[in-house]
């Protein structure tokens, strides 16, 4: 199943089920309100949602209309909570250079995670509002999984039961107040604004044979002012989303609707480019002796959309920003 939110004046919006052609939508509300209620009673609403999916293939819901993903929120527009990891090796140690800081330890057999804000998710085609280009203005090509209650200590064996939806994510960041946050030691806060999400959220069987071993093995173009940044493939994450899960609830309970990420895409082969400007950047300096990718720009345009390996279009729908300064905010 695809799901989508549209508004109406709700914090978290109304629920959609959108065509597996991503062309039509019904809404679902009479089922569960918003998506959020629905991860919530995930096994007594799941039947009736998967009912009403069927129908829609089929043609025969009367009240079907035409999906328009310009009209989205993000799928979830706020959640419990939001936990980003970095699962991609290839990515952290990219950054180990870009930042010039000694390797996290046991970077490589226990995975690193942060809490960012859950309380305002943007949408797959809202304008970004940011203060400052001088904060360095960076985009991270991700993706996501979303989870009903997982009790604490489960065990990675038992996480994928609590994997209901996939989704696809933008988590903007900012580099330059990064680097200033990270030596004192307690966590990104402002480097963190907040995080995009494509138009759909989707079961794990959308992705057929692509959701495979707890990863998604699709390839995330990114663009920025239509040239190409990157299509890095989700197979080479170093942990699965079942690890990512058991490690975020090894001391704590995670409620339904949590958002576990995967950090940014990263292949080691470069011609696979790369998913955040930071990671481009740190390679031009390594193969080419210097920078030459600047940061976003007020008024830049950013794309991403995943692809399944033969090149048909993701799951998950289109992502098309831009950067804009902030409102009240003087040039």
């Amino acid at each position: 199943m695809k799901f989508a939110t549209y508004a109406d004046g709700s914090l978290d919006g109304r629920l959609l089920i959108v065509s597996r052609d991503q062309s039509r939508a019904v809404d679902a509300t009479a089922i569960a309100p918003n998506l959020l209620t629905a991860v919530q009673r995930w096994r007594e609403v799941e039947p009736h949602l998967a009912r009403l999916a069927g129908e829609l293939e089929a043609g025969v819901v009367a009240e079907a209309v035409a999906f328009d993903p310009s009209l989205a929120l993000a799928p979830l527009p706020r959640a419990p909570q939001w936990l980003d990891g970095s699962a991609f090796l290839n990515h952290g140690r990219l950054m180990d250079h870009a930042f010039n800081k000694s390797p996290i330890p046991d970077f490589e057999t226990t995975p690193v995670m942060y809490q960012g804000a859950s309380d305002d998710f943007l949408g797959p085609h809202a304008d970004v509002p940011f203060v400052s280009e001088d904060d360095g203005i960076d985009l991270e090509g991700e993706f996501g999984v979303v989870v009903d209650e997982v009790a604490m200590a489960t065990p990675a064996a038992a996480a994928p039961d609590h994997i209901r939806l996939i989704v696809q994510i933008n988590d903007w960041s900012l580099r330059i107040i990064g680097a200033r946050e990270m030596p004192r030691g307690f966590g990104f806060l402002q480097a963190k604004p907040s995080t995009s999400f494509a138009p759909l959220a989707v079961t794990p069987d959308e992705l057929g044979p692509c959701w495979c071993d707890g990863r998604a093995d699709l390839f995330l173009h990114v663009l920025r002012n239509g040239e190409r940044i990157g299509a890095a493939s989700g197979r080479e994450m170093a942990f699965s989303f079942p690890e990512l899960i058991a490690h975020a609830a090894r001391t704590r309970r995670l409620t339904a609707g949590t958002i576990i990420g995967s950090g940014t895409v990263s292949n080691a082969d470069r011609a696979a480019g790369s998913s955040c400007l930071a990671e481009h950047r740190v390679i031009e300096l390594l193969d080419q002796g210097a920078v030459r990718t600047p940061f976003l720009s007020f008024g830049d345009r950013v794309e991403m959309q995943a692809c399944f390996p033969d090149g048909r279009p993701g799951p998950f729908g289109r992502m098309d920003q831009r950067v804009v300064r902030a409102a009240g905010v003087p040039a």
